[in-house]
């Protein structure tokens, strides 16, 4: 994707530099147009090195080329972060006395700016009321965020952090194919107690889960992400659960959902009488025996009784190096579980827990395998896409 980042004369400036290396290092073709302001903070050399693409703030070079409406058409998102006080203005009356405004006027690209002034300029009247006219116009803005500002001040005005700006402009560009759907995604992993401090677990991190519940809201889906033992924020709803009863109890609330990830590594036994005080050596002797008893199979209950039209995820983690075999094994497991795609992944030595990347296979009934690497959002991409393919036959 064309991205074009505007760069504002403000000290926050220098962020500017994470955010054009985060999106070139995901593929982008990035193309920075600075304020001359901006270049006061931050070098033209560093920018053009990280987007590998030359940089001119001069409205006046190239006219033959009619640069700002090459630039404006061409681009696929533009960003402008920061955005300063002025620079919001004079996009709200409409001036154009630069190369970056001269754009603003002429993409017809989605447009998401990320502000950044001290707090008494963001809460001025006249700021506020230029931000409310340039989004009434349909240009996008990741809200400043309160923390140190320049000097010792400290407030709401701060520059959103690059990572949350890539995330929220990445997001207008993609398909709302999820809208009016309510997804349901469990992540993290359940534990059983034994007594009041000790329990039966497991070393699910619920990165992925998060991924995909993020992944979905993204798409335009309302979300419900039930975490077992981790917490996480996003524009999804969280419910926090602790044992494989617990995410029962919270999926049932749920159950008219349109699709379920279940993500979550569940308990397959807990404890049948945990001890209601603490366990002690000296008590209970050498030996500890417990006696298990089988949970749930949630995956399977919920893949029964579901309605038409309503589609279900499982996941697999399998200790299995040879592909064929995890393959095997997983169209195995989509059958018996009577879900509509299995997520299966080779988990020997506890790789990929808690890691930021991963290799899994996606099977569907009425499909081919797909085998997906990447990071945990990649992933969590083509499961949406998989999962919409679903819902469509």
């Amino acid at each position: 994707m064309r991205i074009l980042v505007g760069v504002t004369g403000g000290i926050a400036a220098f962020k500017a530099v994470a955010l054009v290396r985060q999106l070139t290092e995901q593929g982008h073709d990035v193309k920075v147009v600075p304020t001359e302001n901006a270049l006061r903070f931050v070098g033209k050399a560093t920018l053009e090195a990280l987007s590998k693409n030359s940089v001119d703030s001069d409205l006046y070079t190239d006219v033959a080329d009619v640069k700002h409406i090459e630039l404006g058409q061409s681009a696929d998102l533009v960003i402008v972060a920061p955005a300063t006080a002025s620079f919001i203005a004079r996009t709200a009356a409409g001036i154009a006395d630069d190369l970056l405004s001269n754009i603003i006027l002429a993409t017809p690209a989605p447009i998401i700016i990320a502000p950044a002034m001290h707090t008494e300029m963001w809460e001025n009247a006249a700021t506020q009321a230029n931000v409310a006219t340039i989004l009434a116009r349909g240009i996008h803005m990741i809200e400043p965020t309160e923390g140190r500002l320049t000097g010792e001040d400290s407030g709401k005005g701060r520059m959103a952090e690059p990572e949350d700006i890539v995330e929220a402009a990445l997001a207008l560009t993609l398909p709302q194919d999820l809208a009016g759907k309510h997804v349901v995604v469990t992540a993290g992993g359940t534990r059983e107690p034994i007594d009041p401090v000790r329990f039966i677990g497991n070393a699910s991190s619920g990165k992925q889960g998060t991924e995909i519940a993020k992944e979905a809201a993204r798409r335009g889906a309302k979300v419900t992400l039930i975490g077992a033992n981790f917490a996480a924020t996003g524009a999804f709803e969280f419910v926090p659960v602790v044992t494989a009863q617990d995410l029962s109890n919270a999926i049932n609330a749920r159950l008219d959902a349109d699709v379920f990830i279940m993500a979550a590594a569940i308990s397959d036994y807990r404890v049948e009488v945990p001890s209601a005080t603490k366990l002690k050596k000296s008590v209970v002797g050498e030996r500890l025996e417990l006696s298990l008893v089988l949970n749930e199979d949630l995956l399977a209950r919920i893949s029964a009784k579901k309605n038409a039209g309503q589609v279900v995820v499982g996941f697999a983690a399998e200790t299995e190096t040879e592909p064929s075999r995890l393959e095997t094994l997983a169209r195995l497991k989509l059958e018996q579980k009577g879900c509509d795609i299995l997520v299966a992944n080779d988990v020997t030595g506890g790789k990929v827990f808690n890691e930021d990347t991963t290799s899994v296979l996606l099977l569907a009934k009425t499909s081919a395998t797909v085998a997906v690497t990447g990071t945990k959002r990649q992933v969590a991409n083509r499961l949406i896409d998989a999962i919409v393919l679903a819902a469509a036959q």
